[in-house]
């Protein structure tokens, strides 16, 4: 069978994971790909060029040329309608080709999906068994029994409901990441994305994990879950030898969950591959033993939840419980060590007091990051904290229903449906002190203040903002930062040269898949391999 991926932005390790199974399957597995220039959905927003680098034709030519069986998508909430377009138009070409959706926001919302006509299955959870037999099952024709942890539309019309199993415990049965499928697109060595584990101990109204992991109706075995360090260090392994890897990204929700797996894994990092790395962690999983194993072993940058400095708010909204002397803490740990930490800080939660961002500025100043990433409440899919949103009125049905269709979730920061004006213009001020503040000195860290940014004109604030973001990336040498100039730079220089008729542009050199395949054998770990001497420290 045939199958594509469509995807927008960057890699997406979903993908990547469900296309090594489909190939290892026996199936052939192609990329149809949109950078979406100044509309990537995650980082860069310029609606008024946008459009002129819309690359949309250019990813329904590739759906045309490969001619896949089956198109799959993997979409975030803010890149459905993306993937939805995509596939109309897909059906559009081709009437008898079998989409399906999965990732987090399909999870979520799985029975609106199945409502639209282009939409024919729907995975809910973890997919790894169940994708290769959706695929299977596009094959028989006559095929019409439940798929564990699916939903699909059977030849009558009615859907067709699969049990949604446990989770997969043993990470090691898995397959290595496909990553050549994006070697056309990505620059795959400037910052590698890879996972160690899967789950978090943390169930944030606010988050994906908040619903995900209460989706199993059998006996779900354990939510977080560890490769093995040996397996762990085969695939890096493979790809220090494919790619010239800067920097390596682990985009594990928690990287630090178990010392002992951290110790392991570390010692046999520093002598196998020794890269720069980074990772997030959270304030209770960071003390001065790990934060001196990270550092020992290469780790330069790691991101770290806030989100809100008010215990008692934080407790009862957000189901977070870590105190404020762990944030700070886990903060000064890390600066002993001499890591670059980066906080994630967020505006605009329902009935958070005001006080919070004093509160956070202060121990920011105290206790200083070297970047301060903020973000604006958006109220996701399947989450807590939507739900009660809706239930206490702040949002409304209507806005519900666009932000379960993945139209308006960004709504916290358009000032139509935030009546509090004062409040939204005094966050704004705030998030530019967060956002220079790493930059500063120590002294004019303390006395900024946000009554100074808001005797800026207001037309100001928001590039003062953008520009301050962008000028603490770059002083800090945020690998993120490079990385993604690299990817946009690569990508324009791919489009004007489509404009003048050069197509074949390669992000790095291509191996085929059957070298690549045999060259995965020789370096996988053999099963039940025994971990290493913790010898970190």
């Amino acid at each position: 069978m045939k199958v594509t991926f469509a995807a927008l932005g960057t890699e997406q390790l979903g993908i990547s994971m469900l296309s090594a199974i489909a190939k290892s399957k026996g199936h052939s597995v192609n990329l149809a790909f949109s950078a979406s220039l100044f509309h990537d959905r995650f980082n860069l927003e310029m609606p008024g060029i946008s459009p002129f680098f819309d690359d949309t034709p250019e990813v329904i030519k590739a759906i045309k040329k490969q001619q896949p069986d089956v198109l799959a998508f993997s979409p975030l909430t803010s890149t459905y309608q993306w993937a939805l377009g995509i596939a109309k138009q897909a059906k559009e070409l081709n009437p008898n080709v079998k989409t399906v959706f999965g990732g987090v926001h399909a999870s979520a919302v799985p029975h609106l999906l199945l409502k639209q006509q282009a939409v024919d299955y729907v995975v809910v959870g973890e997919g790894d068994v169940a994708f290769p037999q959706i695929i299977n099952s596009v094959a028989d024709k006559n095929f019409n029994q439940p798929i564990p942890n699916t939903k699909y539309k059977a030849k009558d019309g009615s859907i067709i409901h699969g049990l949604q199993t446990g989770f997969i415990q043993d990470l090691d049965a898995l397959p290595f990441y496909d990553k050549p499928l994006w070697e056309e697109h990505v620059r795959l060595g400037d910052l590698y994305l890879t996972m160690a584990s899967r789950g978090c101990p943390y169930r944030c109204t606010f988050c994906f994990n908040n619903f995900f992991a209460k989706l199993p109706e059998e006996k779900s075995g354990k939510y977080v879950r560890l490769r093995s360090p040996a397996h762990m260090i085969a695939e890096l392994k493979i790809a220090q030898s494919r790619y010239k890897i800067e920097v390596i990204d682990f985009q594990d929700d928690v990287f630090t969950t178990s010392k002992k797996w951290l110790q392991d894994f570390l010692y046999l990092y520093k002598k196998e591959i020794n890269k720069p790395f980074q990772i997030l962690t959270h304030p209770r999983y960071m003390d001065d033993d790990i934060a001196k194993w990270l550092s020992n072993a290469g780790c330069v940058w790691v991101q770290m939840g806030v989100q809100s400095m008010d215990e008692g708010f934080k407790k009862d909204t957000l189901m977070r419980y870590e105190k404020s002397d762990d944030i700070s803490a886990a903060i000064d740990a890390m600066n002993k060590y001499k890591m670059k930490v980066k906080v994630d800080h967020m505006f605009g939660l329902p009935d958070e007091p005001i006080s919070a961002q004093e509160n956070a500025r202060m121990l920011y100043a105290n206790h200083p990051p070297k970047r301060i990433q903020t973000f604006w409440t958006c109220f996701l899919p399947g989450t807590e904290l939507m739900n009660d949103a809706l239930a206490k009125g702040r949002i409304t049905e209507l806005q519900a229903q666009k932000i379960n269709e993945g139209e308006d979730f960004y709504f916290f920061r358009n000032t139509e449906n935030v009546k509090d004006v004062p409040l939204m213009n005094l966050y704004k001020a705030y998030e530019v002190v967060f956002r220079i503040m790493p930059v500063l000195p120590d002294s004019i860290k303390k006395k900024l203040k946000p009554a100074l940014i808001q005797k800026f004109p207001k037309i100001l604030i928001r590039p003062l903002s953008m520009l301050s973001d962008v000028i603490t990336g770059f002083m800090m040498r945020n690998p993120e930062f490079k990385a993604y100039a690299k990817h946009n730079l690569f990508h324009l220089k791919k489009f004007f040269l489509r404009k003048i008729g050069v197509r074949n542009v390669k992000a790095t050199k291509v191996l085929n898949d059957i070298e690549f395949g045999m060259f995965v054998k020789e370096l996988s770990p053999t099963r039940n391999t025994a971990t290493a001497p913790s010898k970190v420290a």
